[in-house]
């Protein structure tokens, strides 16, 4: 047995915990880079948090032009923001967006070099500048995660900076912070961490080798990540849809707070799986938000890998809520399928890939890229050749579940 727990070095949570973020800041440092954007900084309850750090510190210098997605050219301003400060800690207040920006701008101030320098795993030398997060939204969970997303314009697919060391030191979940979050984006945000509990869950797992935990971020589930998330799950099942209706549903918005941080201390070991691995080059080739790329995908990836967890479907049909005593597995499997089409349908998901914009000729190609993120890929528990991949991007185009696990001869054309 070998596993590991990584996380930072402590997890704040809880409705008014961000009173608590100029102390921890100026714990840190004394010269600080805020990141956040400009609709977050107009905002009343963030305003407050940048004056209150800057009544506790030496210096400060605001970055509030965070874009979607993290493009390049937001990385090197933001790194000259930091210089402007000699910044000695970062504070993150924002999405998932915000959070992997001020993890690469850690790593640069601290190591030097360029984003690229720095893709795939383990390529981070060291430690970096201290981080402390503060997520605005229940999605990404990346107050939690060794992963930076950022998007390169020199691909057509997003990239990935991930290591042990970009883990934020400290993390503050605050849902009050949540609250004006427009339902869209709670929507999507929202899919985004459930995606994170059921592909952890569902992972597949793998043999280590004692220095797994080191060279490698994502290890495949374990009985720890199945315990986040299971009560991920659970909490955003019966909270997401209400978020999305009532913004101001408190309850609600604290489920969701937790579900998402649950979710990614789930995935930050497990790591997520073919949904995520397949929307890096769709949401690059349709500038789509990755929550509803994610969870449009995620049916038909568990569907197509339905043989292989069936009885982990079947466990998350129980926790999402489904009465499914008496009943087969596979049924049990089934039913959960049926309850997530209508969870998606409910929060505003479009069902196929045609939906949004995705021409059906680019389906291959699509699935190749996928392929070449094993780091994602290698976690799916289907077959996960091209074909195979192929296969449920053409079932996702058509919304088709019933179709062979093969790539039809037809897929090429433009036509159903």
């Amino acid at each position: 047995m070998l596993e590991t727990v990584r996380g930072p070095r402590q997890l704040i949570v809880g409705e008014g915990v961000a009173q608590n973020i100029p102390r921890v800041v100026a714990e840190c440092g004394s010269r600080v880079l805020i990141v956040t954007d400009q609709v977050l900084l107009a905002q009343p309850g963030v305003a407050e948090i940048v004056a209150a750090v800057r009544d506790r510190v030496a210096a400060v210098e605001v970055f509030a032009d965070a874009n979607p997605d993290v493009p390049l050219a937001d990385v090197d301003l933001a790194v000259s923001a930091a210089a402007k400060v000699d910044a000695d800690v970062i504070l993150a207040v924002g999405g998932g967006t915000v959070i992997d920006l001020a993890k690469i701008v850690g790593v640069i101030r601290c190591h030097g070099g360029t984003p690229r320098d720095f893709y795939g795993e383990s390529k981070v030398p060291g430690p970096t500048v201290p981080l402390v997060a503060v997520p605005t939204t229940s999605g990404t969970g990346s107050e939690l995660t060794p992963v930076s997303v950022l998007t390169d314009p020199e691909r057509e697919l997003k990239v990935g900076v991930s290591s042990v060391h970009i883990v934020p030191d400290f993390a503050i979940v605050d849902p009050e912070l949540t609250y004006t979050c427009p339902a869209t984006v709670t929507a999507h945000s929202g899919i985004d961490a459930f995606c994170h509990a059921v592909e952890s869950f569902t992972a597949r797992p793998r043999a280590h080798g004692p220095r797994d935990p080191v060279e490698q971020v994502f290890l495949g589930r374990n009985p720890i990540t199945d315990h986040y998330a299971l009560l991920a799950a659970e909490r955003i099942a019966r909270s997401l849809r209400r978020a999305v209706r009532d913004g101001h549903d408190t309850d609600a918005r604290a489920d969701m707070s937790y579900g998402s941080m649950l979710a990614g201390l789930a995935f930050a070991h497990a790591g997520n799986a073919a949904p995520h691995a397949l929307q890096y080059p769709i949401g690059a080739a349709t500038h789509t938000p990755h929550g509803l790329g994610v969870g449009l995908l995620l049916p038909y990836a568990l569907a197509a890998a339905k043989d292989a967890i069936g009885d982990r479907l079947a466990i998350l049909a129980g926790v999402c809520g489904l009465d499914v005593t008496g009943t087969s597995e596979a049924e049990a499997a089934d039913r959960f399928l049926a309850w997530l089409d209508d969870l998606l349908a409910d929060i505003g998901i479009p069902p196929t890939l045609a939906d949004i914009g995705v021409a059906r000729a680019d389906l291959p190609r699509f699935a190749e890229m996928a392929t070449g993120v094993t780091r994602l890929i290698q976690n799916h528990p289907g077959p996960t050749d091209t074909a195979s991949l192929t296969a449920i991007l053409e079932a996702a185009w058509t919304g088709d579940r019933t179709r062979p696990a093969r790539t039809p001869s037809g897929c090429g054309s433009s036509t159903p």
